[in-house]
């Protein structure tokens, strides 16, 4: 059996959802399966991440969502922040449902594709990476999205995280340091934190 949400093509049996969540002022319509994160609901981590995140200090340029599932938190920052975003995962089944959401929701400034974290990106930099990391994947996949987002950015980009205090976030925010000589928490809330560092 494949049906972990970090497979390439989950195997478990469809089990379809739809529903609308609203953040920003913006309900936004989901369909979701099994198979994939979080499917009953916009995950209290992912809000987290959204309502602490911010484009204003940005380079201008794109943003990046590395792990998106069926597209909450790429969908919502498309709404939030106006500038285009490239939403990539490695699991077939959520990257068919995200483009199918940013339809049903008529978002046209995304750019949603399979890709294994940074394998098969469509640009070179990035104004901000986003990721609420895939932590039952395992900590060394966790520690390569933190360790290669760097070469990713522009000067001036971020690199935002959520993850919770129990699963492993003072050990990520050690490991961003380490890569970016800064690390910053902008947010705690119920365990989870939202971890932040800067390219210089």
């Amino acid at each position: 059996m494949q049906d972990h949400y970090y497979s390439r093509t989950p195997d478990a049996a469809h089990d379809y959802h739809e529903w609308t969540f609203a953040l920003f002022d913006r309900p936004l319509s989901f369909l979701t399966d099994a198979g994939v994160f979080s499917k009953g609901r916009v995950d209290f981590g992912s809000v987290t991440l959204l309502k602490a995140f911010t484009s204003e200090k940005l380079p201008e340029g794109m943003i990046l969502d590395v792990g998106c599932g069926y597209g909450p938190i790429g969908l919502f920052l498309a709404v939030k922040t106006g500038r285009p975003l490239e939403m990539i995962d490695i699991n077939e089944r959520a990257v068919e449902l995200a483009q199918k959401n940013a339809r049903k929701n008529n978002l046209e400034n995304v750019d949603i594709h399979t890709s294994d974290l940074f394998a098969d990106l469509h640009h070179e930099k990035y104004a901000a990476i986003v990721s609420n990391p895939p932590i039952r994947a395992g900590k060394k996949v966790v520690h390569a999205i933190l360790e290669e987002a760097v070469e990713h950015l522009l000067p001036g980009g971020t690199l935002t995280i959520v993850i919770q205090k129990k699963q492993g976030a003072p050990s990520a925010k050690k490991k961003m340091e380490e890569v970016f000589g800064n690390a910053a928490v902008l947010k705690k809330d119920k365990g989870y934190y939202v971890l932040q560092s800067i390219k210089k």
